[in-house]
């Protein structure tokens, strides 16, 4: 199957990095992301964040913080449109809940995407406030992805980057998925390029252990996991919700 979604390139960009975040009602943790992106010593940048019709202040505080703010839905439709009018020709997918610890994490992931000669790739995730449990958890995540960057693919919703020839070539995120959006993204980009993952650290939140429990949310892991292996990938899954949305 050949998808149709395009991002115009400009032969005259400026931009080299462009950072899509897809939101909704994420007043509580967008601020903490973009404060840590504020922060970042490499500045050629620019911030899209695709709503998905908030209604809290998660709106107002993305233009409290100059981002370009555009109409999204769920995770793949959300950076599809986010990246159609991204002017960088790199893009880097982020949810709303992660932290950048390091000043540095940026500049250090462009030198990693060029010294690897990366086209799509993701992070390594470290656990923010976490418990014994979910440090376990993370660092065997992390071993997951290295081990099997280069036979199986892995590519995780929270840290996503590609280049933005590989993400027209491909045809964007399929809008299909609801869940497994990103492994499906991942594995054809991958067959269309080249995968890494980056050795740099980005903080990802537990709130989906707290809420969902560690069992169940690390079934989930090892499920999805054994799907990708063995590239079965759950499409159509009434269960999603963004974990910032109002019940």
């Amino acid at each position: 199957m050949e998808l149709k979604f395009q991002v115009p390139l400009s032969k005259r960009m400026r931009i080299e990095l462009s950072i899509i975040i897809p939101t909704l009602n994420e007043e509580k943790y967008l601020p903490r992301l973009l404060e840590s992106i504020k922060k970042q010593t490499y500045k050629n940048y620019e911030i899209i964040v695709s709503d998905a019709g908030s209604c809290d202040r998660t709106v107002p505080i993305a233009k409290k913080y100059r981002c370009k703010v555009v109409k999204g839905g769920l995770p793949a439709k959300g950076r599809n449109n986010g990246a159609k009018i991204a002017k960088g020709k790199h893009l880097l997918f982020l949810d709303s809940d992660v932290l950048l610890f390091d000043n540095n994490f940026l500049q250090r992931m462009i030198q990693e995407v060029q010294k690897k000669k990366a086209d799509i790739g993701t992070c390594k995730a470290k656990p923010i406030d976490a418990d014994f449990m979910g440090i376990v958890i993370h660092t065997l995540l992390n071993i997951y992805w290295v081990v099997n960057q280069w036979s199986k693919p892995y590519v995780w919703g929270p840290c996503i980057f590609a280049s933005k020839k590989i993400f027209n070539k491909i045809g964007g995120f399929d809008t299909r998925f609801r869940v497994g959006e990103d492994i499906d993204f991942g594995r054809r980009a991958a067959k269309a390029g080249k995968f890494r993952v980056l050795n740099v650290y980005f903080g990802i939140s537990v709130r989906r252990f707290r809420k969902e429990g560690y069992i169940k949310g690390g079934l989930t892991y090892i499920k999805v996991g054994i799907g990708n292996l063995f590239n079965k990938i759950e499409r159509d899954d009434n269960r999603f919700k963004f974990y910032g949305e109002k019940k």
